[in-house]
């Protein structure tokens, strides 16, 4: 089976003073001034941005309506450990509308959906909270 791309992002990063990330298609331009922790923030966008989608995807798999948009809150931490770094990440989410465990088991579907989650499975410490919504 030969896999088929659905979309690929390319971005052009330049370091220093002066730095800036760009996306080739525009979407993206932002000025990163040395040092930045902004790859830990763009990890924690693109993770979550993916998790809320994939939850959409295992609500349709299991015949499920989401009344409301879930949100993902991401933490990604860059540790250090001797000269080693490496990296932590916890997603808390969020499903309104829809019972806690129902919740728990669309989040558990897609934990093994999202891409990013299988890109990290068993190389960085991951923790994921499913949050009761707040009230309103």
């Amino acid at each position: 089976m030969t896999a088929k791309t659905i979309y690929s992002g390319t971005t052009h990063n330049v370091g220093g003073a002066q730095g800036y990330t760009r996306s080739a298609d525009g979407f993206l331009d932002l000025q990163l001034a040395d040092p930045h922790p902004a790859a830990e923030n763009f990890f924690g966008a693109a993770w979550s941005g993916c998790f809320m989608g994939a939850i959409g995807l295992a609500a349709a798999q299991k015949k499920v309506t989401l009344p409301q948009a879930p949100s993902v809150d991401a933490t990604i931490d860059l540790l250090m450990d001797g000269a080693a770094f490496f990296l932590r990440a916890k997603l808390d989410v969020t499903v309104p509308g829809i019972d806690i465990e129902l919740a728990r088991e669309l989040v558990s579907v897609a934990h093994e959906i999202c891409p990013y989650s299988k890109a990290t499975r068993g190389n960085i410490e991951v923790e994921i909270n499913v949050l009761e919504p707040a009230l309103v």
